[in-house]
């Protein structure tokens, strides 16, 4: 398997070659071109297809023998001579807030080791607002800019939900259910970072309002995993067990505790 340092040289080069790729489309006009369909079934806009570009050149670059590519808009990749190691790739994590200048978007990319995303070995997520860079090894740990994180806990209560993958409907049939079991929502447009900062104790729980894919989650889950926190698919997959594609989808919750993430995944079974 390919060195830590290796990966987040990629990691980093990419976060370059994206931010490039959004100062030359600084507008919503620019941004929000529709070019087609992406393999995961939502539009592809421009800064989409331009930012998976960018990552796909850095991918064929590096000195590997052989992996699958998983992203938003290609779809699967065979590279090489294939294996069984996966690149999961989400180039713009919250693309409405990128499109629509809201600085809280974020790529996201997970290296496994086969095809399930218990075999997620390397985390990656760079917040293009911030400036946060978060990461994540396999029975190590997580980190934020290089500290480690896992000090700071979520609340033993959910003082803070976020919302994510939300619409209004969704919001009004859902919000309902966890009263009682959550005072506060956020609702902030990036499901790879709002697990982010579960992992750093900013907020207590994480829920999707709608099935999410493996590109959306494979990196932010390892740092609430590696950090001992909880994480479950609400819609009845095994979560470690599914798959890195873009087919398998579920609703996820995540929290402080077992107990929590399963109150919260109950109530949103309701």
């Amino acid at each position: 398997m390919p060195e830590t340092s290796s990966l987040l040289d990629f990691c980093r080069a990419t976060v370059g070659d994206i931010r490039a790729e959004l100062e030359r489309m600084p507008t919503r006009e620019e941004r929000e071109l529709v070019l087609g369909q992406g393999r995961g079934g939502d539009e592809t806009t421009q800064i989409d297809a331009a930012a998976e570009q960018a990552a796909v050149r850095r991918l064929e670059a590096l000195d590997l023998p052989g992996f699958t590519l998983v992203s938003e808009e290609l779809g699967e990749k065979v590279f090489g001579v294939g294996g069984p190691m996966r690149v999961v790739l989400d180039p713009i994590d919250g693309s409405i807030n990128a499109k629509r200048g809201i600085p809280f978007f974020s790529v996201s990319i997970a290296v496994a080791d086969g095809d399930r995303m218990g075999d997620v070995f390397f985390g990656y997520v760079y917040d293009f607002g911030s400036g946060e860079e978060w990461t994540a090894r396999r029975g190590e740990g997580a980190w934020l800019n290089g500290e480690p994180l896992g000090a700071e806990r979520p609340k033993d209560e959910i003082e803070l939900l976020a919302f994510e993958a939300t619409e209004t409907t969704k919001i009004a049939e859902y919000a309902p259910n966890v009263v009682g079991l959550a005072k506060r929502l956020r609702i902030m447009g990036s499901l790879a970072l709002s697990l982010c900062h579960l992992a750093a104790g900013r907020l207590d729980a994480v829920c999707s309002l709608k099935p999410a894919r493996s590109v959306d989650i494979a990196a932010g889950q390892l740092l609430v995993r590696e950090v001992g926190l909880a994480v479950e698919f609400v819609d009845g997959i095994s979560f470690l067990d599914s798959e890195l594609d873009l087919e398998s989808r579920s609703r996820i919750a995540a929290a402080g505790t077992e107990e929590l993430c399963r109150a919260l995944s109950d109530r949103l079974k309701n």
